[in-house]
């Protein structure tokens, strides 16, 4: 008996994804609530659970298509059916583009493999079965080959005793090209950003932070603090506090322009801009202003891992007020950040560097960083934009004033 394994609900407002990957190949068995399909969404990946256990059957859907709510993407067979002797369901997926070049994946491997992943193994000439997959369920990650990319680079090279063989003639020698579809959030973030840029009045005002104060209370706090928190201490908890202020100072900068109408929120849900496989994602850190350090940096926490374990829900991603996003941690010097809409503003963190400052009329050594308030000129006036990063810049300088609320 042939179980049909269907499109999921998405969540508000999505109709249809893209089907990202297969996770079980036809023939392999099944257990019930297993993920056997991996779809994109305009905004996170969602995994596609088995409705029933037995074994994998046909796919009706292929990697790459475009499917609706509700939509067939294959059947489960039944287990004791497929067990008493029936032929191995045919595989239909695309097969792997090879490269002339490159070590391209094979057989059971290529069918695990996400598209980054994949594109990764192919830019790299990376083995996947020979990379051990840090990922949910064991799954190999972009970031997984990028590691065992540099570990061969480091590798002393082997010495050649023979001649190399010959490769199949490229038009241009060393030039190869390969063609991958967008994954639809790529598409919806060139989207998303692309919209901003043209509709809103975007303008940036910049400012350096000294950060001597922070990173000392983070020297002297750090271990008390995870021991009795469980989690470590960050400086995203202290620029989400510090934005608070501003936030609560400067309406406008936490407000939104819907339609003919201004939107001001008495509430603060901010945006942490987040590194995953398939892109950047953005979840919503809910009501920072009645957060502790301790709530902001688990919930960050536990994001992040969500994130690079491609569960994050519709739900996580809904909503925000205001966006922080730390380039420093790729580092980033100095940028211009594009607001996430409907949001009017998105503050950018850069790396902490050694500079030379002048304090009481000498020149000294500081950790400084440049951060940076990207907004919608609409709504947010020069000297709102202004205020609002100095008092995050007074705040990071001088932390009482997070405990005083100044």
């Amino acid at each position: 008996m042939s179980i049909e394994v269907k499109v999921p609900t998405l969540g508000e407002s999505v109709s249809e994804a893209t089907v990202g990957q297969w996770l079980k190949k036809p023939g392999e068995a099944v257990a019930l609530d297993e993920p056997i399909c991996s779809l994109e969404t305009d905004k996170v990946a969602v995994d596609v659970p088995a409705p029933a256990a037995g074994v994998m059957g046909n796919y009706i859907a292929q990697e790459g298509d475009t499917v609706s709510v509700g939509a067939l993407l294959g059947t489960i067979e039944d287990g004791v059916a497929a067990a008493g002797g029936a032929a191995p369901v045919a595989r239909t997926e695309a097969p792997v583009p090879p490269a002339s070049d490159t070590i391209a994946p094979k057989g059971d491997d290529a069918a695990v493999l996400s598209p980054a992943v994949r594109r990764a193994v192919l830019e790299h000439g990376i083995d996947p079965s020979s990379v051990k997959g840090t990922g949910k369920d064991g799954r190999l990650t972009k970031e997984d080959v990028l590691a065992a990319a540099v570990a061969k680079q480091a590798a002393p090279a082997p010495v050649v005793t023979a001649a190399a063989p010959v490769v199949a003639a490229a038009p241009v020698a060393g030039r190869n090209e390969e063609r991958v579809k967008m994954t639809r959030l790529r598409q919806t973030i060139a989207k998303r950003l692309k919209s901003a840029q043209e509709t809103a009045a975007l303008l940036t005002t910049f400012n350096d932070v000294d950060m001597t104060a922070v990173m000392e209370a983070r020297a002297k706090y750090k271990d008390v603090f995870e021991k009795k928190h469980g989690v470590k201490l960050g400086l995203m908890s202290f620029f989400a506090k510090a934005s608070v202020l501003a936030l609560k100072d400067i309406p406008s900068v936490n407000a939104q322009i819907q339609g003919e109408e201004i939107v001001y929120f008495d509430y603060v849900d901010i945006s942490v801009a987040v590194s995953a496989p398939n892109g950047l994602v953005v979840p919503v850190v809910r009501d920072v202003d009645k957060m502790s350090f301790a709530d902001i940096e688990k919930a960050i926490a536990n994001y992040g891992k969500k994130a690079r374990d491609g569960a994050l829900t519709m739900a996580d991603m809904a909503g925000g007020t205001f966006t922080i996003s730390n380039g420093g941690v790729f580092g980033g010097l100095m940028s211009t950040p594009i607001i996430n809409p409907p949001q009017s503003a998105v503050l950018g963190l850069h790396r902490i560097e050694d500079r030379p400052v002048v304090r009481n009329g000498e020149i000294v050594i500081r950790p400084m960083m440049y951060i940076a308030l990207s907004y919608d000129h609409r709504l947010i006036d020069g000297r709102e934009a202004v205020t609002a990063l100095k008092t995050i810049k007074e705040a990071i300088e001088d932390p009482t004033r997070l405990l005083i609320d100044m």
